[in-house]
């Protein structure tokens, strides 16, 4: 709609123009949304196990020292997958150049080494 003016006469034409933009709205907002996430449902310790790659053993020791996030009913051991995925990435060793590049930036920014503190 070129004219900015609605008079009378145009106001069918003025109606239509904003039916079809606001259709353009919903389309648009519609594809921006985002899918409904499903429940987190909880996961046996075989499960766990497979996705951490470690032994039943080993994740009953992480369990125990509280390293990786559980839920503990009655004497059931139950995990969720997305948390397990988490933890394994906040583990993650940097690479050569990663440390270099933080110790390239500390270095320019003038940040140092914070002194050990000594516990008595």
């Amino acid at each position: 709609m070129a004219n900015n003016e609605i008079t009378f006469d145009n106001l069918p034409e003025a109606v239509g123009y904003l039916i079809k933009e606001i259709g353009e709205i919903k389309e648009i907002m519609s594809q921006q949304r985002k899918p409904p996430q499903s429940k987190r449902l909880p996961i046996g310790i075989d499960d766990a196990c497979r996705i951490v790659g470690k032994a039943k053993s080993t994740i009953y020791v992480l369990v125990q020292k509280r390293l990786i996030p559980c839920c503990k009913v009655g004497k059931k051991l139950y995990f969720y997958e997305d948390e397990l995925l988490d933890w394994i990435a906040t583990g993650r060793k940097k690479s050569i150049a990663e440390t270099k590049n933080q110790l390239e930036t500390q270095i320019y920014q003038g940040i140092r080494r914070q002194p050990r503190k000594i516990k008595f």
